[in-house]
Formats: structure tokens, sequence, C-alpha cells
């Protein structure tokens, strides 16, 4: 018990300490008490992880076949949302949001409604993000 509040306290000097600094970080330093002495732990963060075409078409499936209504039997690269899966406009809206969501950016009403497959969808976000092969 005494190893936890120390460990409280520690943490909540460590987080004065780097708001106070003229640096500033965009740094989460918890502090760890390991035995008798504290060490401070810097999670530090990078730019995303790059895109290949299979990881992206991977994504948009995965994420197309979790939505509940659709059926993942009938989901393919090509399926029309409307003709194919069934959705309607309001899924349709879900659809583009859970992309934006899945991906970190977000997609313009505009574009969003020329989205009619699964491949316009991974082609849209094939030339706004960077994807190797």
């Amino acid at each position: 018990m005494l190893r936890v509040a120390v460990s409280a306290a520690l943490r909540t000097a460590s987080t004065r300490l780097l708001s106070n600094s003229t640096v500033q970080t965009r740094v989460f330093a918890p502090m760890i008490v390991s035995g008798s002495k504290p060490t401070l732990q810097i999670r530090q963060y990078s730019a995303k992880a790059p895109l290949t075409k299979k990881t992206l078409e991977e994504r948009i499936v995965l994420v197309l076949s979790l939505y509940d209504k659709i059926d993942a039997k009938k989901l393919t690269m090509d399926s029309d949302f409307t003709k194919d899966l069934g959705l309607d406009s309001l899924d349709h809206v879900e659809v583009v949001m859970a992309m934006e969501e899945e991906f970190g950016f977000e997609i313009p009403d505009g574009d969003a409604d020329r989205f009619k497959t699964p491949r316009d969808i991974f082609q849209y976000i094939a030339d706004k993000e960077d994807v190797f092969e």
C-alpha cells in the first residue's frame, strides 16, 4: 500500500515538474517505483503506421463486416452499398463515420456521397493517405 502511495506522489510530482518546465512536449511520463529507486518512463508517439494496399483493404472489410446491418457473406470490395448490401442513407453516413474513426481523418460530405462500393472508399483513402504496394 505504501508503494502505491509513493508511486502516486512521485507521479503527481513528475507531472507538475513536466508541466512547469520551459520545454513544451506532449509526453506521458508516469513515475515507476521498482525497489528503492524510482524510474521515469516516457512514452513518445510517432506518426501513423504506413498503409499498404493489402492492409488498407483488410481494414475496410473488417470495419464493414463489423457493422451490424451488413451481411459479411455478401460483402466484397465491389458490393454496392444500396443494391447488394441493402443500406439506406443513414447507414451510409454511419459507415462513413466508422471509416473516419478507423483511419483518423474527416471525409467531407461531398466526397462521401460518391462512395457506392467499398472499392470507392479504398480508392479515396489510397489517394488521400500514403499507401504503399
